[in-house]
């Protein structure tokens, strides 16, 4: 039976997918198909495209339909009308389509883009410098590795929707050809501790804090080789104070023998100061010269900022004091590790708190080298459960209870992989529909259960031989031995680690909806809440039929914004507000070309994160800050009690050749400094926020789209930030 409803004809009707899914037959899909082809040909006609879809559906052997049946009855439909250039465009495209599937699985096209330098492939992650030869090397695997896995290893229906761009499998040069895990909570204390094995060398409990930090610097490199995604060491101050203590106690042994008796304690202490300064600063140093083995620097975050004792005081001002510094004789910005600066009422956040102090020199260190960034320790307790630092970017750990201890346990876990839904194309092919989207929804997210559930599985196929330095000696908190039974899995289920369910767009979505001024509108907004409501029902039935912790994740795009909005841009056309622009809005975030405060962005963002627990970050952007630091204190003040992850993002570029500090003008093949012209990267420290983390873009070019959450800086405070909040 066929119906025409909202100018489109439909019936009920199964239809049986290239990949082997069965869905519902959608005759809209053959209204916006024949639309799309007229409008290759510059021409309108609505009364033709509701007569042809009505012809087409009439003509549809019902009982036995595929996607090569309805293309068939559609071209021949298409080449008996008055417009036969039409349906030539139409064969063109399918055939461009089939092409373009086919090539993606074919391992010589694949390589072949790279050895062309296609800028999509060689620019897709800006930690990434592509003219090294390990970087080259890891590329050519990870061409043949994508090709490989979604011609012979993903389910049909995952690799046939990510080819589309209905979803986006993350990291296909990696996992599954390998059975690789994403991102981590290196357990460091743990394997400081109890020592730890690289290679053939058998490390034992470092006895001072110089060789604690030159081991983590180590452990570091190996964890960021035996996986993809980033590390973090939580509570680096508190972790690294015991060793700091040793170092005291040797220098004050020292200064029995040396010193005068009342000056003991405080040689002691100097010289532990010191200490303490080189071993951050070599930390520091050690990190930014490291390649790991695929062919970049390791995207590792420190946190610290919670001790309160003297040693912890001492590291957390070194950390910051060193980044200051810069790197090198000219001082650049260091791009790793990220910082994280924890704030706590009551240790920093107001002037009569004992690590006050330290909060200032945490100020003058983001409006400097725009890290550290900051947590909220309420609010992410009250998010999370617990207290702890993203893995790498973004990613959060859920508060977890040991089953067999009964002890909360953050240090250790991991992530198995991230699956990103496409939430614009879903509300692009709604055409206006709420109904529609929510069915479309349900579709897309059992795509994203297959797709991950087969990431989970793919991972507990490794062998704990495969990455000594995470099952065997540490990393992940267990050690087990190498031929351990099923050892691997133990690490990943009773929902110890997670898999996110990756989103992008919710800005495209609503305005396809409610126009792209809808921030002001509750019923716009509440849109975008159920949006994420659905993800969230979707994790927790998961985790009810599975034992991992299905989280919700804010997609660091990177090159996705422009993935998705490129494919989307082919299939729709240009369409004001959402493809014309030509990416995707990152996550949740408030439309970058719009002006506004740091605190309506606060404000407007803050009931998001609770909905996203597995990933979030907030941004606000500020003029060059360097000469009023209260300006951003107020705004970490502000958030406190509202968002628990916040980062700076200020100009800190800077001119070797006229000195000039500030913001450098973008140019089509780089940046320019706006006082001398200066181009060369050689004399120039030009650093950019990407995705929550920094890059030098002119070292690391990036693709279109690659900069969306923070770059088109818009100016959300004045030239001359004021001192108090209201006039911020």
């Amino acid at each position: 039976m066929s119906l025409l409803i909202d100018n489109a004809v439909t019936t009920r009707a199964i239809v049986t997918k290239r990949d082997g899914r069965t869905v519902n037959f959608d005759a809209s899909k053959i209204r916006r198909a024949i639309e799309a082809a007229l409008a290759s040909q510059g021409i309108s006609d609505s009364e033709f495209v509701r007569e042809t879809t009505a012809a087409v559906v009439a003509k549809l052997p019902m009982a036995e339909l595929d996607i090569p049946a309805i293309q068939k009855v559609v071209e021949d439909e298409l080449m008996a009308s008055k417009y036969p250039a039409v349906a030539r465009a139409y064969i063109e495209y399918r055939h461009d389509r089939d092409r373009e599937r086919d090539q993606a699985m074919d391992i010589q096209h694949s390589v072949g883009r790279l050895l062309s330098r296609d800028k999509t492939v060689i620019n897709e992650n800006a930690n990434k410098d592509a003219t090294v030869f390990n970087t080259q090397r890891d590329l050519t695997a990870g061409s043949v590795a994508k090709a490989y896995a979604l011609k012979h290893m993903l389910p049909p229906a995952v690799a046939n929707a990510h080819i589309k761009g209905d979803i986006h499998f993350h990291d296909l040069d990696y996992n599954p050809f390998q059975p690789m895990t994403n991102c981590c909570l290196i357990d460091i204390e743990g394997m400081l501790a109890n020592g730890f094995q690289i290679g053939n060398a058998r490390v034992e409990s470092p006895r001072s804090i110089n060789t604690a930090t030159a081991q983590i610097a180590q452990i570091i490199a190996n964890v960021a080789s035996s996986q993809y995604g980033g590390c973090s060491v939580d509570r680096t101050d508190e972790i690294l104070a015991p060793y700091a203590q040793i170092n005291y106690e040797k220098h004050l042994r020292d200064a029995e023998e040396w010193v005068a008796a009342e000056r003991r304690e405080a040689y002691a202490m100097e010289k532990t100061r010191k200490d303490i300064y080189d071993a951050m600063q070599s930390l520091e140093y050690e990190i930014n010269t490291l390649y790991t083995s695929n062919g970049q620097t390791p995207f590792v975050t420190l946190g610290f900022g919670l001790g309160t004792g003297e040693l912890e005081r001492e590291i957390q001002k070194a950390i910051l004091q060193v980044r200051i510094g810069g790197i090198g004789k000219d001082r650049h910005t260091a791009i790793f590790p990220k910082l994280v600066f924890g704030l706590r009422r009551g240790v920093n956040l107001e002037p009569a708190d004992p690590n006050y102090d330290i909060k200032q020199l945490a100020l003058e260190c983001s409006v400097k080298r725009m890290y550290p960034d900051v947590l909220s320790y309420d609010k992410i307790v009250d998010i999370e459960g617990d207290y702890k630092v993203p893995m790498g970017c973004r990613s959060f750990l859920p508060k977890w209870v040991d089953p067999e201890t009964g002890e909360a346990v953050n240090a250790g876990r991991n992530n198995l992989g991230v699956v990103t839904v496409n939430i614009p194309r879903i509300a692009l092919e709604a055409r206006g529909s709420k109904e529609r989207f929510w069915e479309i929804m349900a579709e897309r997210m059992e795509i994203v259960k297959e797709a991950l559930l087969f990431r989970i599985n793919r991972c507990e196929e490794a062998l704990p031989a495969n990455a000594p330095i995470l099952y065997q000696y540490g990393a992940f908190g267990k050690r087990v031995d190498a031929n351990g039974t099923g050892a691997v899995k133990d690490f990943f289920r009773d929902y110890r680690a997670t898999a996110s369910i990756g989103y992008i767009g919710l800005y495209e979505a609503a305005t396809l909806f409610y126009g792209p001024n809808w921030e002001k509108n509750p019923e716009a907004k509440q849109f975008t809440f159920e949006i994420m409501e659905e993800l969230n029902r979707c994790a927790t039935e998961w985790k009810k039929e599975h034992p991992y912790w299905f989280s919700v994740y804010s997609t660091p795009s990177e090159s996705l914004t422009d993935r998705f909005c490129r494919l989307d841009r082919e299939k729709f056309g240009k369409i004001k507000d959402i493809t014309d622009k030509e990416y995707y809005t990152n996550s949740f975030h408030y439309d970058i070309r719009k002006k506004i405060t740091p605190f309506e962005k606060i404000d407007f963002e803050a009931d998001y994160a609770k909905l996203t627990k597995g990933g979030f970050i907030h941004y606000c952007e500020y003029p060059k800050l360097t000469h009023n630091t209260k300006a951003l204190e107020s705004v970490w003040d502000y958030a406190y009690d509202r968002v628990a992850y916040l980062g700076t993002n200020t100009p800190i570029d800077h001119c070797y050749e006229c000195g000039f500090e500030g913001e450098f003008s973008a140019k089509s093949d780089g940046f320019e400094c706006p006082d001398c012209g200066n181009t060369d990267p050689a004399t120039c420290d030009v650093v950019k926020r990407t995705c929550g983390y920094l890059g030098n873009p002119q070292k690391r070019p990036m693709v279109h789209g690659r900069h969306v959450e923070i770059s088109s800086r818009v100016k959300h405070m004045d030239e001359q930030p004021p001192q108090n909040v209201s006039g911020c």
